[in-house]
């Protein structure tokens, strides 16, 4: 592979590519943190230090995301896999029901995992088609047991989204936003819980968050393992033990840098114009396809093949070697995948549509 004196364009699904501003503020700071002598790696996780920025975390979400007040804000180790055993543990009584929508890999996995707890039930599974659309839920659909209903709101693997959120009023919403968080306005207040994962759009992976109305914390009434106890975590402040403290600092970082750029809104207009660059050259090209529903495509996860697939290899090796790293799709489906999260500037949609019309004219 060539080498490279400047950052590349990083398209991995996650740990994903980190906003250069926010990059070179860590570095400065990494050593000695605000004249404290010490690095914010080595500090007291009940020191005065990272409580400030504990509180400036929670506080810049719940600014950004307009969070009400009847919602606890929570930060977990763990990622959003963790949840998948969380949720049923924590919401669902003994022998109570929920209705989950399989919409891809991860809503599938969380799925399973509800399903060695309680009976929940699967209303929806795009399986047949690949993952390639979402359904268009509704009251009908829900079951009158349910609990609530659980979806993933962006498919990282299949790249496809819930463009609008199902307008359900049977169970409350829960939703898995790992790879989407942040790169859009939402109503939270549609939501008994959020949760996702931070590797996309908030900062390094170790860290989770949970956002959850507060009725809900402890309605299980179940004995279930401290860790996964969000009733203890918010009692202890998401501090019940050692949180992952750096990756709670680079999120307060990336908090600060949306905000400092005009909020989620801006950046929701910024990723729209970014995927409509790369999903019109994708959809005029004889070469590539995307195969996803129009209507459903993700903006965070653009997937697309090759006409040609026997072509696939030469064009991951080529694209590394200009400098567009990460482009190889998911091992359970081959391909190619961009993830394009809030912190992949519009240079680098621009710069692969340019790569991506040269291969073309080559083959």
């Amino acid at each position: 592979m060539r080498e490279f004196k400047e950052r590349i364009y990083n398209f991995c699904a996650g740990p994903a590519m980190l906003p250069t501003e926010v990059m070179k503020k860590a570095s400065d700071e990494f050593l000695n943190y605000q004249g404290s002598g010490m690095s914010i790696m080595e500090v007291s996780h009940r020191g005065a230090i990272f409580e400030q920025v504990l509180d400036d975390s929670l506080n810049l979400l719940r600014e950004l995301l307009s969070i009400p007040e009847d919602y606890e804000i929570l930060f977990l180790s763990g990622g959003a896999t963790l949840h998948f055993s969380a949720i049923p543990l924590n919401i669902l009584k003994e022998g109570e029901t929920a209705d989950y929508a399989v919409t891809g890999l991860f809503a599938k996995k969380s799925f399973e995992e509800a399903q060695r707890f309680n009976p929940v039930k699967k209303i929806y599974d795009g399986s047949s088609h690949i993952f390639t659309e979402i359904p268009k839920l509704k009251d009908s659909d829900i079951h009158d047991d349910a609990v609530y209903l659980h979806i993933t709101s962006n498919n990282t693997i299949y790249g496809c989204r819930y463009v609008e959120f199902p307008a359900v009023t049977k169970a409350p919403l829960i939703a898995d936003m790992t790879s989407e968080i942040l790169s859009r306005k939402i109503d939270v207040r549609r939501f008994a819980m959020i949760y996702a994962g931070a590797q996309k759009n908030i900062g390094p992976s170790g860290l989770s968050t949970v956002i959850i109305r507060k009725d809900l914390l402890g309605r299980s009434g179940r004995t279930i393992p401290m860790m996964l106890d969000y009733a203890v975590t918010a009692k202890n402040k998401s501090m019940y033990n050692t949180p992952p403290t750096y990756s709670i600092y680079i999120a307060k970082l990336i908090f600060e840098w949306i905000k400092s750029k005009g909020g989620v809104s801006t950046f929701e207009k910024l990723n729209e114009e970014k995927a409509k660059i790369l999903y019109d050259f994708l959809d005029s090209s004889s070469l590539y396809v995307a195969p996803v529903k129009k209507a459903d495509r993700s903006l965070m996860n653009v997937v697309f093949t090759l006409k040609d697939r026997s072509l696939e290899p030469k064009l991951l090796s080529q694209a590394e070697d200009a400098g567009l790293h990460g482009l190889e799709g998911h091992r359970t489906v081959g391909g190619f995948r961009a993830s394009i999260y809030n912190s992949m500037p519009k240079e680098g949609i621009v710069a692969l549509v340019e790569f991506l019309k040269e291969f073309e004219k080559k083959v």
